[in-house]
């Protein structure tokens, strides 16, 4: 039950180092930190029943964002200007289809599969008015463990969830299920207790532990059985990364192939198809940790050796449209190694029903693309900072401030709203924003435009309807270049936070709550339509490389160097500027 809020609530704590300032008021959120204004949030959301869960909501956004989003006393006008000045494309709206893009699917048992019983295809089951529909229920009906309304599959225990799960001779559950489930059912249960608790129960149902099977009832299950693994294995590949995992899936296959040689060559192409995602995964993961520590510190370059770094990335590439393409190849590629998964486990440190702490949220397996997803959107932000900051003549700081815009304004015609919107949070840091004497150089209409567009007011409602245009456009795309779709990430995560805590999970009877977990898949499933575009522009490796690897400021480094090229303003900045120059260049 939720608290109304009679009037504003403020309260502060302290988190990384910094001070954050949450507000609370009947017209949502407001989020400072160290004077920067991270998060304004305005909707009707019902809040949790202590004021304690709504600091943990601050102390998320805080370590999520960072410093690197808009300098409250800094921010330009914004004027009320045409979309179409950006160029940006309108088409014809039509309904998201999750799996359309998935890798082909198409069955190894096509004669088998094609005479299942079915659910509504995707399209219906996602669609805006209808995507919880699950219209098969012959399997169900006499189980009253599952609560329909209007055809619609609202709650249900988590076994009898778990049941609708397993097919059988007569019946296979619709994709949209399956996705939805395996997406949602590790709240309540490890993924590795799932698969063994789905065949215990398919062994049952079909006796296969039984001496003397008669072939002739594998022969009928099989395919079906294989079916699911090969739809788990493919849509979440990195729940095998555990070991009780793989072991559980050879052990199932060798059950059902029972010296079949058809059936155990389709689950050798399996294993071998998930082997090769897991190989994929590692090699990811090593290339990230490399770049990482290719990365360094500016200000320590800058002290040791200052002549390798006089490049800017003017230098490296004076084309904002290709390096807006680079940018645009780093980020599909980070996308594409997200799992479905982890935006359910970036919320959840410990399964709610399982006492034991060695579980699949400390799991040192755990994937943390996501995690290393937004540290890109960090580094960005702050390699343009540092690239503003850097040059000694104002002229060549306008430069490179008209240069980013230029950049930003490409990411949005290409869709690239999670690059768009990291170059606006660099030039607003506190370090950049206070060089008024560079910004007065700069010819800012352009810039004003794309801060519109991302203008956080109303949750964000004008990069809202941008994103729906571009996902538009997508669906009826001819290309992979009208294809591509980068949601600003940090947003999407919030919204999926906000989904996950403001409805609750389990029900007073103990059911599960599946109407809300209808409701996380459909926006997870469209995330993972987008990841899996391929970009279309060739990659230059120099652009690239510095964009990953170029040393950068930190904060304190960034606001020296906007001092000693715009000298303090106050006794408050010069203090601060003293102590600076004292701790990182070791001067008086």
């Amino acid at each position: 039950m939720g608290i109304a809020l009679k009037s504003t609530i403020t309260t502060v704590l302290q988190t990384g180092g910094n001070t954050v300032h949450l507000g609370l008021s009947l017209d949502g959120i407001s989020l400072e930190i160290s004077g920067n204004t991270c998060l304004q949030l305005y909707s009707n959301i019902c809040f949790s029943d202590t004021f304690v869960h709504c600091l943990y909501m601050a102390k998320f956004f805080a370590e999520l964002l960072g410093c690197t989003l808009r300098d409250k006393g800094a921010s330009p006008t914004l004027e009320s200007q045409s979309q179409s000045r950006i160029n940006q494309s309108q088409s014809t709206k039509r309904k998201t289809n999750f799996f359309r893009s998935l890798p082909s699917e198409k069955s190894l048992y096509d004669p088998v599969l094609e005479r299942m019983p079915q659910t509504p295809t995707l399209v219906a089951m996602f669609d805006s008015s209808s995507f919880h529909r699950n219209l098969y229920q012959s399997k169900e009906e006499s189980c009253s463990e599952l609560y329909y309304q209007d055809n619609n599959l609202l709650s249900g225990s988590l076994e009898a969830l778990i049941q609708h799960l397993v097919p059988n001779v007569d019946y296979y559950p619709d994709r949209t299920y399956i996705f939805t489930f395996l997406l949602s059912s590790r709240l309540f249960i490890h993924p590795s207790e799932l698969m063994a608790r789905v065949c215990h129960v398919c062994m049952e149902q079909q006796r296969l532990n039984e001496p003397g099977l008669d072939k002739s009832q594998v022969r009928k299950i099989a395919p079906k059985i294989l079916q699911l693994l090969t739809e788990w294995t493919e849509t979440f590949p990195y729940d095998f990364r555990d070991e009780r995992m793989m072991r559980n899936l050879k052990d199932t296959a060798h059950r059902i192939t029972n010296g079949d040689e058809m059936y155990r060559k389709n689950v050798q192409q399996i294993i071998q198809n998930l082997i090769r995602k897991l190989a994929s995964l590692t090699q990811y993961e090593e290339l990230i940790t490399k770049i990482n520590a290719q990365s360094t510190d500016r200000m320590t370059v800058l002290k040791t050796k200052p002549q390798s770094i006089q490049r800017d990335i003017i230098t490296v590439c004076s084309d904002p449209y290709t390096v807006a393409q680079q940018l645009t190849h780093i980020e599909l590629e980070r996308l594409s190694y997200i799992g479905p998964e982890e935006f359910v486990q970036a919320f959840v440190q410990k399964d709610p029903l399982d006492n034991n702490e060695q579980n699949c949220y400390s799991d040192r397996k755990k994937p943390r693309n996501l995690e290393a997803y937004v540290e890109w959107f960090n580094r960005l932000s702050y390699l343009v900072a540092t690239e503003i900051c850097m040059p000694v003549k104002k002229k060549h700081r306008a430069r490179m401030i008209e240069f980013f815009i230029d950049v930003a304004r490409e990411c949005f015609n290409i869709g690239n709203f999670n690059s768009l919107m990291a170059i606006i949070s660099g030039m607003n840091m506190s370090p950049v924003s206070r060089l008024k004497k560079t910004w007065a150089k700069v010819k800012t209409a352009k810039f004003d435009i794309l801060e519109h567009q991302m203008d956080p007011s109303s949750n964000f409602y004008n990069y809202r309807t941008a994103l729906r245009g571009a996902a538009q456009r997508s669906l009826t795309a001819h290309s992979n270049r009208e294809k591509i779709v980068i949601p600003f990430c940090s947003l999407l995560i919030k919204d999926i936070y906000f989904l996950n805590e403001g409805c609750t999970s389990r029900l007073p009877n103990g059911h599960v709550n599946f109407e809300k977990f209808w409701e996380l898949a459909k926006q997870v499933s469209e995330f993972m339509t987008w990841k899996q575009v391929e970009c279309p522009f060739e990659k230059d490796r120099k652009i690239l490389h510095y964009v990953l690897t170029a040393p950068i400021f930190s904060e304190d480094a960034l606001y020296l160097a906007s001092y000693e090229s715009e000298g303090p303003e106050n006794h408050i900045e010069k203090d601060r500027w003293k102590t600076l120059r004292s701790a990182l260049l070791g001067r008086a």
